[in-house]
């Protein structure tokens, strides 16, 4: 909290694939997060995106994301958050998002999901006519990406940008119905599938199954709205797979 809103120094990780910037913030909140893991857990792996894998082979590991949403940390918007996610096996058992400015921090878990004392619950959305959509950017996508998101924000009622990982607590809290993302990596997304879950909702690749290497994630609250947004967005998985 001591660098956001104030001047600091900002590198650019990737001036190849486009704008990815880090901070001190996002590299000393992820050493700190590693050290009281090890001090609490010296046998877990830890898996981060700033500091690498710790005992891959380990049976837990905790996944980090120390700030995702690092371009809205240095603009001073409140959209970033702390995701740290707990796997047995690769399983996420525990995922947390925590937003130390507004000190909201929401948690999931096999028993529920839940923003500091109240229970989480994705609302009641039967049909994609009614729904809201979120994305980060749109240049996440490749462009045959962006035709398929697109041609799902045609049949919503409510297409935003720029949430970062905050959409996906406000769809567990029952203000967004679907977030459709790309180019995601572990520690962006293992956090938050817990947490939509918890509150009742369902994370998926874009071809249904587990989300996996190729980044591509569909969140829904009401599960209604599954089937029909799988309608539009597998045949680009299906198209990226057979190339």
């Amino acid at each position: 909290m001591r660098y956001f809103r104030q001047s600091l120094a900002i590198e650019d990780k990737d001036h190849i694939a486009g704008y990815s910037p880090v901070t001190a913030a996002d590299r000393e909140a992820e050493a700190a997060i590693r050290a009281l893991i090890n001090e609490a857990c010296p046998d877990h792996g830890i898996l981060g995106e700033e500091h690498g894998h710790e005992r891959p082979d380990a049976r837990f590991t905790w996944v980090i994301d120390p700030i995702d949403g690092t371009k809205a940390f240095i603009s001073g918007m409140t959209t970033w958050g702390t995701l740290i996610a707990l796997h047995d096996r690769g399983k996420g058992i525990i995922g947390i998002l925590d937003q130390p400015f507004l000190r909201e921090r929401f948690v999931g878990h096999g028993e529920g999901a839940y923003l500091g004392d109240r229970r989480l619950a994705v609302r009641s959305c039967p049909d994609l006519s009614g729904a809201t959509l979120y994305a980060t950017e749109p240049n996440m996508f490749t462009p045959a990406e962006l035709a398929a998101f697109d041609a799902l924000a045609a049949r919503v009622r409510l297409r935003r940008f720029g949430a970062d990982c905050y959409a996906y607590g406000m769809l567990a809290a029952g203000f967004v119905d679907l977030v459709v993302e790309a180019s995601m990596n572990p520690w962006d997304i293992a956090a938050l599938i817990p947490i939509i879950e918890g509150a009742g909702g369902i994370v998926t690749s874009w071809n249904g199954g587990p989300v996996g290497a190729d980044g591509r994630v569909l969140a829904v609250g009401d599960r209604r709205l599954h089937a029909p947004a799988l309608e539009i967005l597998a045949p680009t998985a299906a198209a990226s797979q057979g190339s």
